[in-house]
């Protein structure tokens, strides 16, 4: 307890020295820090997008839809379903969906397109589709009219009130087709939604495509993707043949392959930056110990131990290591929180390309724990790795030559 008592003692004896050392610490974590929030942040948008725009965490299908997507493997919600579902206290939201594709066309103009039936209630709660709807109305659950991306609009050179056309194979090769009203049109943040998406309610799409109580999969919500792990392992234990659950992550396996080549690129980003933390604590330790050369000197001259010595410094630099840490996550939690509810809005070439890649072109940053205290974990050991020296430093110590000094 002494030695501790000395070593505190000794930090603040020369305040400048201390926060200089400590200082380059704190500036490791920092960096360090809002570096992984704003590579966090990325990927925790790229998963948003999926997600709450169109996949959700997870669906539930029959092992044959996964294999074709064809109305023919679609299914009929049972008790037993829908009793695994709401009994699983990890899942927020669900829908039901009937997805199939079918030609749209206004006048003579004619493109492939994808419908969706949805509940209006369930899918506003599971993905927000109200929000997105940039004029018209929303959909009601009886309602007979549809909701068209605005690129699809624009390409078939319709608004609202106009009517389309849409026709296509039904539910056993039944002939599907119907006139229906355009009640609003919907403006996604990613283009690639914008350009082939039709949202009827789900009676409706039952009834265009003569496949009555029939769906194509179920949308399932939890809180956030920390909270998804544990409800699918329940989901995959608990849903038997020949029903399925899928993550987003099997769902989308280009994103999560997008995601894993980021992630490389920023350890070896972030590898580089631990380097620079540690030649630059290292030198700040190296200094320490050269300016009190003589003092070391003095200390074992009159009788102190070496051992001591050694115990004194340690305590030094773990001190030291912890004011700069702390320090680190108190100015890096604000900071990352502020540009987290304030994203950083990109322009021009960047933005382009990230549209492109159907990501919004913003630059968040992500909040999460271990955003923080792991970055403080590697810079701490870093400066505890290096507290080696003047521990060595202690025990090889000239005498003679340290009293000149």
């Amino acid at each position: 307890m002494k030695n501790i008592v000395i070593a505190w003692r000794n930090l603040w004896r020369k305040p400048g020295r201390t926060l200089i050392t400590s200082g380059s610490i704190f500036f490791g974590v920092l960096l360090a820090s809002f570096m992984t929030s704003m590579q966090y942040g990325s990927y925790e948008s790229m998963i948003s997008n999926v997600v709450q725009f169109y996949s959700g965490y997870m669906q539930i299908f029959t092992e044959e839809y996964h294999e074709n997507k064809t109305i023919n493997n679609t299914f009929v919600l049972n008790d037993s379903l829908k009793s695994i579902i709401e009994n699983e206290k990890g899942i927020t939201h669900y829908t039901p969906r009937l997805e199939y594709f079918s030609l749209a066309s206004s006048n003579e103009i004619t493109k492939g397109s994808v419908i969706i039936g949805v509940d209006p209630d369930g899918e506003n709660s599971v993905t927000g589709l109200q929000k997105w709807v940039k004029q018209g109305t929303y959909l009601e659950k009886n309602s007979n009219g549809v909701l068209v991306a605005i690129e699809l609009t624009k390409y078939l050179q319709i608004g609202v009130g106009d009517t389309i056309v849409l026709y296509g194979q039904g539910y056993h090769g039944v002939m599907a087709a119907g006139l229906y009203p355009v009640i609003g049109i919907l403006e996604f943040p990613t283009p690639e939604l914008n350009k082939q998406f039709i949202y009827m309610s789900l009676d409706a799409t039952q009834e265009l495509f003569s496949a009555p109580d029939r769906l194509s999969s179920i949308v399932l919500m939890v809180e956030d993707n920390y909270h998804l792990p544990p409800v699918l392992r329940n989901l995959k234990k608990d849903i038997k043949p020949p029903f399925m659950v899928m993550s987003w992550a099997e769902l989308q396996p280009e994103l999560v392959q997008m995601i894993d080549g980021d992630k490389a690129g920023g350890y070896f980003m972030k590898s580089l930056l631990y380097i620079i933390i540690t030649f630059g604590i290292l030198g700040t330790i190296l200094m320490m110990v050269s300016e009190r050369k003589r003092e070391l000197g003095v200390m074992i001259a009159i009788g102190m131990q070496r051992g001591r010595l050694a115990t004194i410094l340690f305590f030094e630099t773990l001190f030291i290591g912890l004011i700069g840490a702390v320090s680190g996550i108190i100015m890096a939690v604000p900071l990352c929180y502020w540009y987290y509810l304030n994203p950083i809005p990109l322009t021009g070439d960047a933005a382009k390309t990230m549209v492109d890649m159907g990501i919004e072109p913003f630059m968040y940053f992500s909040i999460q724990l271990d955003v923080f205290y792991v970055q403080a974990m590697v810079v701490f050991i870093i400066a505890m790795v290096i507290s080696i020296y003047p521990i060595i430093k202690s025990y090889t110590l000239k005498l003679t030559s340290a009293l000149r000094a």
